[in-house]
């Protein structure tokens, strides 16, 4: 389960811009090709976390879709299946413009 050592490094992402503070979310894009169980992220979240000043915090995650351009007809598709090809003209030569997401887009501290 690699979902805790994510949580170990969002932690330390949190830790240097809370400095200390207590934070009540946090929030995060995960790209649907990361292969990432967003359940077990959060489960993961409250494991990792239970001796910081953020334990009790959320872990927001907003899952984004896998999106692809074709470089042959510039067809821009949201994946529905991990098929790296354009459903329009059928060309290989695309490009991964979204999907490969891990990112803290922000955190929530709480008023002191």
């Amino acid at each position: 389960m690699h979902e805790l050592s994510l949580c170990r490094a969002i932690s330390g992402v949190v830790a240097r811009h809370a400095e200390g503070r207590e934070v009540s979310a946090v929030h995060l894009d995960v790209g649907a090709l990361r292969q990432v169980v967003p359940d077990s992220l959060v489960f993961c979240w409250g494991l990792a976390n239970a001796d910081t000043p953020w334990a009790g915090s959320d872990l927001d995650v907003r899952l984004v879709p896998a999106t692809i351009e074709c470089l042959e007809c510039t067809t821009t598709t949201v994946l529905e299946e991990p098929f790296l090809v354009c459903p329009s003209c059928g060309s290989a030569a695309v490009t991964i413009t979204a999907g490969e997401e891990l990112l803290v887009t922000s955190i929530d501290l709480v008023d002191a």
